[in-house]
């Protein structure tokens, strides 16, 4: 026993020591990368999504909604930056909409009173004529959903792959605009049972409280009527931070781990589940939109509300990494502790040092372990 404490005292006193020696490095020289947190995690890949300072694209207001809901689905990407592999390489833009496949007679899913239609039309970047000095920036992307008369234009966008496997996923982002709409981030894997769905998520409510934020394992509901317990355990509403609202630029972040879905706000933790944290490989999606169902409000005619993101950066591992080639960690990185956004900074270790060899979903502690029993 005594060995073991002694032992976990050495694993904390070597994280202590990279961090404080954190230096800045290149992308292409970090073998993977540890998080920090209440639980930090390893990760082999590193991608960041910078939307500040694209004026070439950028338009003041956005481009007009068109009238009907055909035109809406088959509308063109907004500029060529969303043709670009700078966008195309990982995301795709979403045109579906939601009614009912099974059905001929329009019937939507769930309880929508109304049609809801993505359209590229509704993703955009935009001039950023904030005052705010606090995250500066000439431009922002902006996902937009609109009420028209006989049909809701909303925006949505998700990863091409959907073999994400655990992940730490940032934005810089607000919300703004009239009630009646949801903006969220979220891994999904769809299934075709309701208890098969397996989600992580992290809603924004605009007929809400402007100091509120929803973070949930989905789902957060049953078939049988058994609501009330299953969201007990499966979501949480959670107060921002350090007085802010949804309304204010704040750095969002999801770390989606083997063992909990933890959620933080400008690096502050504000929720934690581990009830049904999902255990399959998953794609990343992020969405503004409104069905006048329960959960979103009902829109009113020629109101809208937008999802400003600055920059979208995540940590992560897929199937791929772990089944192909064992990767090892030599080099170990830090986003939390690099000086500038999107950016890395070394926390220990040299590209000829001796491997150790990087285990799917491994934690700080059991990492920092296998490091010192083979330097010991």
């Amino acid at each position: 026993m005594h060995h073991h404490c002694a032992f976990l005292i050495a694993a904390v006193s070597v994280a202590s020591t990279a961090l404080t020696a954190a230096t800045p490095i290149s992308d292409s020289k970090c073998s993977c990368y540890l998080t920090n947190g209440t639980y930090s995690t390893f990760y082999k890949a590193h991608q960041f999504f910078d939307f500040r300072s694209l004026t070439q694209f950028a338009s003041k207001r956005g481009p007009d909604v068109p009238s009907s809901a055909q035109d809406t689905s088959l509308a063109p990407p907004t500029s060529s930056f969303f043709t670009s592999p700078l966008w195309t390489s990982t995301w795709q833009t979403q045109s579906w909409n939601n009614s009912r496949s099974d059905t001929a007679n329009g019937t939507l899913n769930g309880d929508a009173t109304i049609l809801m239609v993505n359209s590229p039309n509704n993703i955009f970047i935009q001039t950023n004529n904030d005052k705010d000095s606090s995250f500066p920036s000439s431009t922002h992307l902006t996902m937009r959903t609109c009420r028209q008369r006989t049909f809701q234009s909303s925006s949505e966008f998700q990863t091409l792959s959907s073999s994400y496997h655990y992940l730490s996923l940032r934005m810089l982002a607000r919300t703004r605009g009239s009630s009646g709409a949801v903006a969220a981030m979220f891994t999904y894997r769809g299934a075709k049972a309701l208890a098969d769905i397996q989600e992580a998520d992290l809603e924004i409510l605009t007929r809400g409280p402007r100091n509120r934020v929803q973070y949930t394992n989905q789902p957060s509901y049953t078939t049988d009527g058994q609501d009330d317990t299953i969201r007990l355990h499966a979501t949480r509403n959670a107060t921002l931070p350090q007085g802010k609202e949804w309304t204010d630029w704040a750095v969002y972040r999801l770390d989606w781990t083997p063992k909990q879905s933890t959620w933080y706000v400008d690096g502050q933790q504000v929720a934690s589940i581990a009830f049904q944290v999902p255990r399959d490989p998953a794609g990343i999606n992020i969405n503004c939109w409104s069905d006048g169902g329960s959960w979103s409000g009902n829109m009113s005619v020629g109101d809208e509300a937008s999802l400003q993101i600055q920059w979208i950066e995540m940590l992560y591992n897929t199937t791929e990494m772990a089944s192909g080639d064992k990767a090892d960690c030599r080099v170990v990185c830090s986003i939390d502790e690099a000086s500038e956004t999107g950016a890395a900074a070394k926390l220990w270790g040299e590209e000829k040092s001796q491997a150790t060899v990087l285990v799917p979903g491994a934690t700080n502690t059991l990492m920092l372990c296998l490091i010192l029993a083979l330097t010991m």
